[in-house]
């Protein structure tokens, strides 16, 4: 077995790869929080018209980059993975800079929108890092990693919401800007890839077969629309969660609120998350996954009963908490569900539930919340209930390539 320095140590590759999804994760979640405190200073001071904008911006952000999903894992698997991860992180780079160039709403979207182009990353550093990871480490380690997701969701708004109020959202896309090059750098010259592709086709045929491989996979088949189901409630409530705090809460400071109702549903992942991953290797991924999923079904209708921000935030973040552990315990399955030889392409496509829940969320969001912004819990438990009776149909499937 060949023996693989320092920098190419499962620990190290671990570490590396859940800082970079932790800044990623700061600063989508940071553009996701505080983009309703933005919308008036582009000149949108409408609550109808601010209302929709959440809605169509979070879902172009996620759909432009969803059909060239099956392109990035082709390419990882043909050349290389890690130019393909690092693509990722500079395209981030690119629409932060022309989001902070923005001076209209118009450009702004064009500016959230490039971010689809950004998709595929995760999949292919889970990927690398499985390949690398003890056989007894697997859920956890993929755990300790997805956990990255919940952590920067909480460092993000919590620290943005008084970068905001105090300088103004310029400042912190300056911010995340200074921190993805960093990014940039480190993936580029932090490890070795050790990857040497197989495959010699043509890209084009690679990313059809790529698509090929799901459909010929009942399990994969069945589970991809249960991820999106299970998942895809979150992503609505998620979107919205900002504006729920602005209706309960009318003092000053509303940046700084909405950054620690948010952020405070992070720190319950912190802790769910590697617990959920701990778990899942001793009782089975798919047990927890179940359990986990039927317990949040039971907890969405709850934060619209709520008519102040303090139990909405405590009933927000034990929610929100068990659903993105939940989420990260979701990749181990993934992985599970496929072959060595195919799990790159399969795995690149890992995030491709939650973008689409972004899409689908953002749409669906624009239309219920014209009546009431509390549907989205409903909404979220409805696509839960759902997502459970898809996820035991996938269960009963064989693994075949």
């Amino acid at each position: 077995m060949r023996r693989h320095n320092n920098f190419s140590s499962w620990q190290w590759i671990l570490a590396l790869f859940t800082l970079a999804s932790v800044v990623e994760t700061v600063y989508y979640s940071q553009m996701l929080a505080f983009t309703p405190l933005y919308l008036p200073e582009l000149g949108v001071r409408d609550e109808a018209q601010i209302l929709l904008l959440v809605g169509w911006i979070s879902a172009a952000a996620n759909g432009m980059g969803i059909p060239f999903l099956p392109f990035w894992g082709a390419l990882a698997d043909r050349y290389s993975r890690k130019p393909i991860i690092v693509r990722s992180f500079i395209v981030m780079l690119v629409a932060a800079t022309l989001a902070y160039l923005a001076r209209s709403v118009w450009v702004f979207f064009i500016a959230r929108s490039l971010t689809g182009f950004a998709l595929g990353n995760s999949g292919l550093m889970m990927t690398t890092l499985s390949e690398r990871l003890p056989e007894k480490r697997q859920g956890l380690g993929f755990s300790i990693m997805n956990s990255a997701t919940p952590i920067g969701a909480f460092l993000g708004p919590f620290s943005g919401g008084w970068l905001v109020d105090t300088f103004g959202f310029r400042t912190l896309i300056l911010i995340n800007l200074v921190a993805i090059s960093a990014v940039i750098i480190l993936l580029s010259r932090g490890y070795e890839d050790t990857y040497q592709a197989d495959e010699q086709g043509p890209v084009l045929r690679m990313a059809w077969d790529s698509l090929r491989i799901i459909g010929r996979s009942r399990r994969l088949l069945a589970l991809f629309p249960a991820f999106f189901l299970l998942f895809g409630g979150w992503m609505l409530a998620f979107i919205y969660v900002p504006l729920v705090v602005g209706e309960l809460y009318h003092g000053a400071n509303q940046g700084a609120v909405i950054g620690m109702v948010i952020g405070a549903s992070g720190i319950t992942t912190m802790i769910l998350g590697p617990t959920l991953g701990a778990l899942a290797d001793r009782f089975g991924a798919w047990r927890v996954l179940i359990i986990a999923s039927l317990s949040a079904l039971i907890l969405w209708p709850l934060p619209g009963f709520t008519s102040s921000v303090v139990p909405f935030a405590i009933i927000w973040s034990i929610l929100n908490g068990l659903v993105s552990a939940s989420f990260a315990l979701s990749f181990t399955v993934l992985s599970a569900s496929t072959t060595s030889r195919v799990r790159g392409r399969v795995m690149s496509f890992a995030y491709m539930p939650m973008n689409i829940g972004f899409m689908v969320g953002g749409a669906v969001g624009a239309r219920i919340t014209q009546t009431s912004l509390f549907n989205i819990f409903p909404a979220a438990a409805l696509f839960t209930a759902m997502g459970l009776v898809a996820l035991a149909i996938a269960h009963r499937q064989d693994v075949v390539e």
